[in-house]
């Protein structure tokens, strides 16, 4: 019930909030909020109706969403006690303020820090990609799993280098030379998790690991039968700080894909 009822809800603040402001932004409706970092009007008023509508859903639950982390940086404090809906009003700002459909408004549902259910909407073509842990994992309501990825050379995977470090940028373009292409990513990662379901790319390397960007698609993602963790192994928890993630479309391809684009030369 209550996966419809997000879903509902997402969908409800995408069609009063977001869609109207797409591609019809403002001067005064963005604003830069760190160094490389905008935010729209369209972020702030869907997280303000998400913070209403969510917890009303799932009473003694609360919401810690992007926004307000970015003025309260204190709220990550507690993220790994009780029940949160950790929340990213619009996943792909960039994107959504260039007026391109690659954005996502993206929710994961936390019990004493571990995701247990997640929902990534894209607004734009109005794909819903669901997951419940230990349920499985739907887009518009069809069951989904990971197909069986390429060998090497056919391998197709995005890497994202805009924080990762540049040791770390140069070891992985050099050990993936004989891939059949190194994506840019897309910059948002609500649509990233989505393609290595689908098999439109195989792999994903992040750097940083924010909650709202990730917790709600490692869970997609393992769920479809895939795999998201550290560079060296450890499980990720949102509310574990750190940095650096691994998303591939099998379990198997996971350990080939750590063991050689992280080799040292």
């Amino acid at each position: 019930m209550l996966i419809e009822q997000v879903s509902d809800v997402l969908r409800e603040v995408a069609a009063e909030v977001v869609m109207p402001r797409f591609r019809k932004l403002g001067e005064t409706e963005v604003r830069v909020k760190s160094p490389g970092e905008e935010v729209t009007i369209a972020d702030e008023e869907a997280e303000r109706l998400l913070n209403v509508r969510l917890p009303a859903l799932l009473p003694g639950s609360r919401v810690i969403g992007e926004e307000a982390v970015s003025a309260r940086p204190e709220l990550l404090e507690g993220l790994g006690e009780g029940t949160v809906f950790v929340v990213d009003p619009v996943d792909g700002t960039a994107n959504f303020v260039k007026g391109s459909p690659c954005f996502s408004m993206m929710v994961a549902l936390l019990r004493e820090g571990e995701p247990v259910a997640s929902w990534m909407l894209s607004p734009a073509t109005g794909a819903l990609h669901v997951a419940e842990r230990g349920s499985g994992a739907w887009i518009d309501g069809e069951r989904v799993r990971v197909g069986q990825p390429p060998h090497w050379a056919g391998l197709r995977g995005g890497v994202l280098t805009r924080f990762l470090p540049a040791e770390t940028t140069a070891r992985v373009q050099a050990n993936g030379r004989d891939l059949a292409a190194i994506l840019p990513g897309m910059h948002c990662a609500g649509e990233e998790y989505p393609a290595i379901v689908r098999g439109e790319q195989h792999f994903v390397v992040f750097w940083r690991g924010l909650p709202w960007d990730h917790a709600p698609g490692t869970l997609f993602l393992e769920e479809a039968g895939g795999r998201a963790a550290r560079f060296d192994g450890r499980p990720y928890r949102p509310a574990e700080q750190g940095f650096g993630i691994l998303a591939a479309q099998t379990p198997e391809l996971w350990d080939e894909l750590q063991r050689r684009l992280f080799a040292e030369a």
